[in-house]
């Protein structure tokens, strides 16, 4: 299974020099909505995380085509997505919160109309045998890819212990490469998400999680992303499509639909429902009572804005980009509140 199987901040590729103008290759696969055809599909760029992986559930569902809107999903690899938004060739794009402040500094401003999940144990810092604790690492060494999601996930770890980067030895590594890093007993630990962090507890025995995005909730967003024109020109559209999302979050949640769902799900990326099971565990779907409540504007990471302003601190401070960004004005929280009749 490959979840986000390229780095979430990977956009620093593109911070120096233009984009790669990729669109779907002919391998890629694709899934309509199958609208009524009375306008263009709007097509939107989805990868594999669970939290984006559940429109599949809509689609197969044919909810698309019944509330008349249609809706084309273009599957890519994540970064690649990005970069096919960035060339115009969507609508929209799923994004974390924090790649896409990256994107607008660098590329092309978009807009937030949905914030699907959070993080809830999929990124994880793991040691290896005899590291129990965060604190354990003092001194130590660790993998990781720096200026990206881990590396924020390692500073939140240490900051909880009262230590600071100072106090570790970081080892720069591709995140695709930290399970062959730690097991090769040249670091203290490892940060990754899955399936990277799955693959490194399988690989080395007796290493374990010693933090995880669970342990900071909010850090990490999952969202859908909009240009402004198509928001500006199809609005309606857009708030059908939010609409279906909230009915794939309680068709998700209702217990008597978990075998279905997983099996929609786990179909989409290839594997057994058993194996899918973890991924969706360690994804926080946000029903949409809780979602209104992340989109108030307030500091800390139970808001967007809260989350966003250190996702903006962090990619300042490793010169992702140069100077902080407006990250207020990616966030629309209007169609989320008509979606719940406020």
């Amino acid at each position: 299974m490959q979840i986000k199987t390229l780095t979430r901040l990977t956009l620093l590729a593109l911070v120096g020099g233009s984009l790669a103008l990729v669109g779907c290759s002919d391998s890629s696969k694709t899934a309509s909505g199958d609208g009524d055809g009375s306008s263009a599909p709007l097509k939107i760029g989805y990868s594999d995380w669970p939290g984006w992986v559940a429109w599949e559930i809509a689609v197969k569902k044919g909810w698309f085509k019944e509330a008349g809107v249609d809706v084309s999903f273009e599957w890519m690899d994540y970064v690649e997505s990005m970069e096919a938004y960035g060339a115009g060739k969507l609508d929209a794009v799923s994004m974390t919160n924090g790649d896409a402040l990256v994107t607008g500094a660098t590329a092309k401003p978009s807009v937030c109309i949905l914030i699907n999940d959070y993080s809830n144990g999929n990124d994880m810092f793991i040691g290896r045998p005899g590291i129990d604790t965060v604190a354990d690492l003092k001194g130590g060494k660790v993998a990781l890819e720096e200026g990206f999601v881990p590396h924020l996930l390692v500073l939140n770890a240490l900051q909880s212990v009262g230590l600071t980067e100072a106090d570790i030895e970081i080892v720069n590594t591709p995140t695709s490469e930290t399970p062959q890093v730690l097991k090769s007993g040249k670091v203290d630990a490892v940060c990754a998400w899955q399936p990277s962090s799955g693959t490194a507890l399988k690989e080395v025995p007796g290493s374990k999680p010693i933090y995880t995005s669970r342990d900071c909730p909010g850090l990490i967003y999952d969202c859908l992303f909009v240009s402004e024109d198509t928001l500006k020109e199809r609005r309606a559209d857009w708030l059908k499509v939010v609409e279906i999302w909230y009915k794939v979050v309680e068709y998700i949640k209702d217990p008597k639909n978990t075998d279905d769902a997983l099996a929609i799900l786990a179909g989409r990326v290839n594997v057994t429902p058993d194996e899918y099971e973890p991924f969706l565990e360690g994804t926080y779907i946000l029903p949409i009572d809780e979602a209104l409540k992340v989109w108030e504007e307030a500091d800390g990471l139970g808001s967007i804005y809260g989350s966003s302003k250190v996702s903006d601190d962090f990619n300042v401070k490793f010169k992702v980009y140069d100077k902080p960004v407006d990250y207020k004005s990616y966030f629309d929280p209007s169609l989320t509140k008509e979606a719940a009749g406020k």
